[in-house]
């Protein structure tokens, strides 16, 4: 039972999940599920573990460690990370042309969840959050940030090539290809090697 609330954790992501959720999935008495949990927090610590669940607003979540800290930033600034994934490129796409957005309404175009290319993108400083949109929840608008102008050589968000074409259904892949293709996806790090082989 421990072993698939760990999953769950894990799979959650930074929304982390309610001990109700929890029991609900695993057909469990909330009692129990509670019990699990606090074991778990206490295991995790006995035992030297590099992740640990935290309870945030009545959320469980599994993160890391705030004393590994300093290894994660070297992580983030390696050279060999330093370019971002085809799901990165992608988020970052829709992103720049239907900002504000939820994480929900990007996963519902990618169609599937992109909690890491989120992440990966905020930590590079080329999105960040804009607001809380006025739903459920108050899920986080994102946006693109001032160094994705900057990074792009971009005075303002209307320089973006145009997408006048796209009414209707989003084309991923075109709008992916113009934004990085037309205003500079081979400068730094970033590339399309991913995106398309059309181009090679």
């Amino acid at each position: 039972m421990k072993s698939i609330i760990e999953g769950l954790l894990f799979a959650s992501g930074d929304e982390g999940l309610d001990a109700k959720q929890i029991a609900e999935v695993m057909e469990l008495d909330l009692y129990l599920v509670r019990d699990l949990l606090k074991d778990m927090r206490t295991e995790f610590k006995r035992k030297g573990r590099g992740v640990q669940i935290v309870e945030v607003a009545g959320a469980y979540q599994l993160t890391t460690l705030a004393e590994h800290a300093p290894y994660f930033e070297r992580l983030a600034y390696t050279p060999s990370r330093s370019s971002l994934s085809q799901a990165a490129l992608e988020t970052l796409s829709i992103v720049a042309y239907k900002q504000p957005i939820t994480r929900v309404e990007i996963e519902e175009i990618r169609g599937v969840k992109c909690d890491r290319a989120l992440a990966t993108l905020t930590g590079k400083d080329l999105i960040l959050e804009v607001g809380r949109a006025d739903a459920v929840g108050k899920p986080i608008l994102y946006g693109t940030s001032k160094q994705f102008l900057e990074y792009f050589g971009l005075s303002s968000i209307q320089e973006l090539p145009d997408s006048a074409d796209f009414q209707g259904n989003f084309d991923l892949e075109e709008e992916t290809r113009m934004l990085f293709d037309r205003i500079g996806g081979d400068q730094k790090q970033i590339t399309l090697d991913d995106v398309s082989e059309e181009n090679e």
